[in-house]
């Protein structure tokens, strides 16, 4: 299931010494600009780079970034996105989305976090059906409150405004996503995050400890790999359960 900002202090940790937040970005914006790279009359683009330059990407950076699509960097690998779909131990889905310019690298890597830690690789479409692609926008409450949201949500091309882990979710399809964006910020409204997921149709809860333990490092193994995008998943781990295995890797991981 999707985790968003939940987790996101112990993933800005590994993230930022490999350096993968503004390789992402990069790699984001890249593929967006295949479309047309004048932001202007890309939306997709222009969110991209707007998104790029709230986490301090270099405006250098993202020049470069369009130039590998706009031709005008000849030299430049293709950035592909690839999805993996596995199952994880006690028949747990994934999607794993990946954005690479060395599929050889990407697979092996892949491969080897889904072993390491029980996972089973599905053929394509495997697990996918399970799932709808959506943009889910992430509004923090505490600066909102769900019920001047919930208000102004019916005035858009959302499809669902739900309250989840300490977070206002507001879910649009690719198509629309933009102009409810547009429609918020306009409203004065602070956008905490705006991703693409897969949403389960259905969820499968991991109630063992082991279980849980085994699945949360493998989630933390793909957010430390310089080519996963995002990850969707449809398990469910209570709350409780899921402190008790964040604290045993806490205590439990060795600090240099």
């Amino acid at each position: 299931m999707w985790r968003g900002p939940v987790v996101q202090a112990r993933k800005n940790a590994v993230n930022t010494v490999k350096g993968k937040v503004f390789s992402l970005h990069a790699k984001l914006i890249a593929i967006a600009a295949q479309k047309w790279g004048n932001p202007e009359d890309n939306p997709t683009l222009h969110a991209a780079i707007i998104k790029a330059k709230k986490d301090g990407v270099p405006n250098d950076n993202i020049d470069r970034a369009i130039k590998k699509w706009t031709g005008e960097d000849a030299s430049a690998d293709q950035i592909v996105e690839i999805l993996y779909e596995w199952y994880a131990p006690g028949g747990v889905a994934l999607v794993v989305s990946t954005l690479t310019d060395n599929k050889n690298r990407t697979v092996a890597n892949i491969r080897h976090i889904f072993s390491k830690y029980g996972g089973n690789m599905g053929e394509s479409g495997a697990v996918a059906w399970m799932f709808h692609q959506k943009w889910v926008i992430f509004i923090d409450p505490e600066k909102h409150s769900y019920e001047s949201i919930e208000e102004l949500v019916f005035e858009t091309e959302a499809e669902d405004i739900v309250s989840e882990s300490g977070y206002t979710k507001i879910i649009t399809s690719l198509e629309d996503h933009h102009s409810v964006e547009i429609f918020f910020e306009e409203k004065w409204i602070e956008l905490y995050e705006s991703k693409i997921d897969y949403i389960p149709d259905s969820d499968i809860e991991i109630d063992d400890f082991d279980k849980a333990l085994k699945f949360t490092k493998m989630i933390e193994a793909f957010d430390g790999d310089e080519d996963v995008n995002f990850v969707s998943s449809n398990e469910v781990i209570s709350w409780e359960l899921q402190d008790e295995v964040d604290t045993f890797i806490e205590k439990n991981t060795f600090r240099t």
